[in-house]
């Protein structure tokens, strides 16, 4: 076999291992991280694999690109609701947060390792910041849902206090190796580090969504392989030019998750599972680089560094910040136990190894174990501590899964699949009563292995595929009618445009609209509307319903067959 072949089985193999050894997390009560760590281990030079893998700067490139990758499907995720509702609390975490952090640590490791106090600051800074790789997965797979402020808080936060860690890493290497001062030249260090990450990502996001709306590419594969490379650039310019390239592609997937455009659903899936074989080689790599044996020679140390990193350094330097911003003493208590350190760390701690510090090898086994210690001590225990807290809240209801199958080439409309959930408001309830909006047809129902034509008198089922030929402009109110009860779109638009058939108890069903309590709820949109105008009944005349305007667009016959909706409240559930 070539050393291609080999280096082919072998990845595919620990890939393959690590994804089946995710299976026993649940049951373990281990976080994800630690199992691929542990698989690395395993199958590392002292484990049952016997891979010799010694090269830092392999681990650290392959390490760089995967995290990068996870922080781009981070951002893509992320809403820029939350982003708004706790930049101020997160960015304050993600600075002298770590800052903080940083120095408690660190000048406690250089009294219980023998390294100098620049040495344990440098241990601090490297351990310093939470990782966004760790928070994501775990918060994303505990099977518990914390509420939106505290959850956005630790996501944005670990997603956004890398650049910090990273700064503060290199401006104390530089001062050990090379003996710079501690000054200005540091603060425009940090300055073009943070702004030139900012702007990278908003430059690239922006174009990005400019130009995936404009291009027509025949491939339709190639729209998620364009948003990759996209978010890879702006890592790659920003750090060209000195910013920070994983604030940069953090921003940029916000920039770019945040926006409309075609094939969305399938690009969001596409680095979902691209995040995922990231964290994945990441993780069982570090764990083959490390030897197990070296961590005995550490274990005690690690071990005082880690609980006073969990139990001092973490809680003192969010209680105060958090305290500020109204945060209360469960949500301060969570938010100061999930700190969870990962795979940055890791990384950070094989620099210096790179430029060849002194005692190396010793900083690196003992932020190993750390992360060890943080990993399964605070992931295994986030669901315990966040129910004896009483922070877990009833998971929300879902929007419709949906898979967008194909763009009508140069049409304004697509093909689009529903999977209907057991908890759909669809289900049990005939197709005809769905309040589709005008224009949007379902072509086809897969149900198992038959295949039902689409008829008005069709009864849904849960697990039924609905396929669904519609504009681009109604994708938004199709999910909202086919999902999970209680869930309401956020991006419903101004104008719905909805069949003259449509019954109001059905509109006020599928879209959670409050239209007056003392209309008759069986009236259909027709009904109402010669009911209402009387002898003005005519095309494009209005009319108003309690806080609903309504608009007859198209008359047929003496008939209205188009009415816009102009809803200015939703339903409250009262």
């Amino acid at each position: 076999m070539f050393l291609i072949d080999q280096l082919i089985l072998l990845s595919s193999a620990l890939i393959l291992i690590g994804i089946l050894s995710s299976k026993l997390s649940a049951r373990l009560g281990l976080p994800m991280l630690v199992l691929f760590l542990m698989v690395g281990m395993l199958a590392g030079e002292e484990g049952l694999g016997r891979i010799v893998f010694d090269s830092p700067e392999i681990a650290h490139a392959i390490g760089t690109l995967a995290l990068a990758l996870i922080l781009f499907d981070g951002g893509l995720q992320t809403p820029l609701a939350s982003i708004k509702r706790v930049w101020k609390p997160a960015s304050v975490l993600a600075t002298l947060g770590v800052v903080f952090t940083a120095v408690v640590t660190g000048a406690a490791a250089s009294v219980i390792l023998p390294i100098t106090l620049m040495e344990g600051l440098l241990l601090g800074a490297i351990v310093g910041s939470t990782d966004a790789a760790a928070v994501f997965s775990l918060l994303r797979n505990a099977g518990i849902n914390l509420n939106n402020r505290v959850k956005a808080t630790l996501e944005i936060e670990s997603a956004s206090n890398d650049p910090m860690a990273i700064f503060l890493t290199i401006a104390l290497l530089e001062v050990i190796l090379n003996e710079a001062e501690i000054g200005l030249g540091l603060l425009l260090f940090f300055v073009l580090q943070m702004g030139g990450g900012a702007m990278g990502g908003l430059i690239a996001g922006y174009f990005t969504v400019r130009l995936i709306n404009k291009i027509n590419l025949q491939a339709t594969g190639l729209y998620p392989v364009l948003v990759t490379a996209a978010g890879l650039l702006s890592y790659g310019i920003a750090t060209y030019f000195g910013g920070s390239g994983f604030l940069a592609i953090f921003i940029c997937g916000v920039m770019i998750g945040n926006k409309r455009f075609v094939f969305q659903r399938t690009t969001f899936l596409f680095h979902d599972g691209l995040a995922w074989l990231s964290q994945i080689t990441m993780f069982v790599m570090l764990g083959l680089l490390i030897n197990p044996s070296s961590l005995l020679d550490v274990w005690l140390e690690g071990l005082v560094i880690g609980a006073i990193l969990l139990f001092v350094a973490r809680p003192l330097a969010v209680i105060p910040i958090l305290k500020i911003f109204g945060f209360n003493l469960r949500e301060i208590t969570l938010m100061s136990w999930v700190g969870l350190r990962g795979s940055v760390p890791i990384i950070l701690a094989i620099f210096p190894l790179l430029f060849g510090l002194p005692g190396a090898e010793l900083i690196f086994n003992a932020v190993f174990f750390v992360v060890l210690i943080s990993s399964t001590l605070q992931g295994s225990t986030l669901p315990f501590v966040a129910r004896k807290l009483g922070l877990i809240e009833r998971t929300p209801a879902k929007a419709a899964a949906v898979l967008e199958i194909t763009a009508l080439g140069q049409v304004d409309g697509e093909i689009v699949e529903y999977t209907l959930s057991e908890n759909s408001r669809a289900v049990k309830r005939r197709l005809a009563r769905m309040a589709l909006p005008e224009g949007a047809v379902v072509a086809m129902i897969s149900r198992g292995a038959k295949i039902i034509p689409p008829r008005g008198s069709t009864i849904l089922e849960a697990k039924d595929h609905l396929f669904v030929v519609l504009k681009d402009d109604y994708k938004e109110m199709v999910e909202q009618v086919f999902s999970e009860k209680g869930f309401r779109s956020s991006k419903l638009p101004a104008h719905w445009r909805l069949k003259g058939a449509s019954t109001l108890a059905d509109i006020e069903w599928c879209y959670e609209l409050l239209i007056n309590k003392g209309i008759n709820k069986h009236f259909t949109l027709d009904e109402l509307a010669r009911e209402q105008l009387g002898s003005d009944f005519a095309e494009f005349a209005e009319f108003t319903v309690g806080d609903v305007l309504f608009r007859v667009e198209e008359i047929v016959g003496n008939r209205a067959v188009t009415v816009i909706v102009m809803p200015s409240i939703l339903l409250d559930n009262a």
